[in-house]
């Protein structure tokens, strides 16, 4: 099998003794061995990232967007070759890791502006001949925990702008596809990015701890479960570092009676299905405003039943699950809506699919007559399995979605304009859609969620990355003749 390595200090390293195991999802077949980084490995990462840190932050600007530059012409231009290993080890199709990998270059090229967005600002002659600016810089180590879903697109959240801001990095991508974080390790050295700045430290709770713990970590970016999230915020603020930690979603998409159900219908199958349902922003909950429920259902029932599953290389709709225990979770909460009185209009369970039977397969599943009591309701599952909820009116939609714990991204279909901005207004959510099913903002906006869904004070990229990887100091300047001298010790005063 092909041996994954940890990249630390430009350099391929096979450090600690345990080892994980990297699986095909379309195939079930073992494909490489990925090590989880011990304590002495963890510490080589950190103080590489830790020594070039040292040198990186006095880099000009000039110099930071230049290898940003070379990085996005060297992705562009290979980007097909990232996707590929994406689909590979986990599975979703090769248009979807295509789409993965171009959105996570608009962080790239908002990165490449650094200049403008590390400007300060300047009053001159507050009080006689003293000027005052601020400036913004790097805070230090950077570490950077994300998930299985988006192996590519998360780190990209992150990384580039911090790179940018002066700071040097440690990735910790998951274990189950690593490899797309050590491509663009080399791709950045490739680019002029000097050895240390960007680190891959491969691994488990070892790696992230040894991130969340040490000293000369000054911040943490992580993405994935809402417990996990949780635990790196309160242990990396424990130990005085700055967290934004991005949990879990329960993603609801409201459609009001006036919408156009065929929009409607082909959103929900588009969100819901999409990279099946492996994504914290998929639209998981549909809350359909009587008396439109069951024209809607049979739409979306309709069209499921067109979509092919199988191997993410053919011409499919939608791949496998990442392993086989989540795919046996994943059913299970099929298993226990049934259980808990719902009806199954199409399950996913017995699919036919386009590839080898022993992949990770689970079809695309649809669930009517959901209550809120039901836990393929309350939990998140990160699955192609999407519940219909059945409401008697707008404000019953609202108090649906405002009650649940998470708040990452919702969405409302509707025609009538001041519904939806009321929506937009009322609804506690960090992202709104509006006849959008999956509102991911644009790079120079930012992404997070509320409640349980974010954990931090500020979100992913755009200027609250730039403000999370950089910190403000105020300079307060006078350059004195000789007409200032003299003894005053009076407090100083604006004149």
């Amino acid at each position: 099998m092909e041996q994954i390595h940890h990249y630390i200090n430009g350099q391929l390293v096979a450090g600690g003794e345990r080892r994980g195991t990297v699986f095909n999802p379309a195939t079930g077949a073992a494909i490489a061995e990925v090590p989880f980084a011990d304590q002495a490995t963890a510490d080589a990462a950190i103080t590489a990232a830790s020594e070039a840190f040292n040198s990186w932050r006095h880099a000009s600007l000039a110099t930071r967007s230049t290898v940003m530059f070379a990085f996005r012409e060297i992705l562009n231009a290979r980007k097909g070759e990232l996707a590929a290993v994406i689909t590979q080890q986990h599975g979703k199709t090769l248009p979807d890791a295509l789409g993965e990998v171009t959105r996570g270059q608009e962080v790239v090229d908002f990165a490449c502006g650094i200049p403008h967005l590390m400007k300060g600002s300047f009053s001159e002659n507050v009080s006689t001949n003293v000027d005052v600016y601020s400036i913004r810089q790097p805070v230090g180590v950077v570490g950077i925990i994300s998930p299985f879903n988006f192996p590519a697109m998360v780190p990209m959240w992150f990384f580039p702008i911090a790179i940018a801001c002066g700071n040097s990095v440690v990735a910790k991508p998951s274990e189950k596809d690593p490899g797309a974080a050590l491509l663009i390790a080399q791709w950045l050295t490739e680019a002029g990015l000097p050895d240390g700045v960007f680190n891959v430290l491969q691994g488990d709770k070892v790696a992230v701890d040894a991130l969340l713990h040490d000293a000369r970590v000054k911040a943490v970016s992580f993405v994935g479960s809402t417990p996990i999230a949780r635990y790196v915020y309160e242990t990396g603020t424990k130990n005085g570092k700055r967290v934004q930690a991005l949990g879990g979603a329960k993603n609801h998409m409201v459609v009001l009676p006036d919408a156009d159900l065929d929009l409607a219908a082909d959103a929900a199958i588009n969100a819901g299905f999409g990279s099946a349902g492996e994504r914290c922003m998929a639209i998981s909950a549909l809350v359909a405003v009587e008396p439109i429920a069951d024209a809607l259902v049979a739409k979306i029932a309709e069209r499921l039943a067109k979509l092919r599953t199988g191997d993410g290389t053919h011409e499919v709709d939608m791949g496998p699950l990442i392993t086989q225990e989540h795919r046996d979770r994943v059913a299970g909460y099929v298993q226990a809506a049934i259980d808990a009185g719902a009806t199954v209009v199409a399950d996913g369970r017995g699919v036919t699919v386009d590839g080898d039977e022993n992949g990770f397969w689970l079809g695309p599943t649809l669930i009517d007559h959901a209550t809120p009591a039901m836990s393929v309701y309350t939990d998140e599952i990160f699955g192609p399995v999407l519940s219909v909820l059945r409401v008697n009116s707008y404000q019953e939609a609202l108090q649906l979605v405002n009650d649940h714990p998470y708040g990452n991204g919702t969405a409302i279909f509707t025609n009538d304009g001041g519904a939806a901005r009321r929506f937009q207004h009322e609804v506690e959510v960090g992202m709104v859609g509006i006849n959008v099913p999956i509102p991911v903002p644009m790079a120079y906006f930012s992404f997070g969620g509320w409640k349980a869904s974010l954990f931090g004070d500020l979100h992913a990229h755009g200027t609250d990355g730039v403000q999370f990887y950089t910190r403000g100091k105020v300079v307060t300047s006078r350059w004195l003749d000789p007409s200032h001298g003299g003894i005053n010790l009076g407090f100083p005063q604006n004149r």
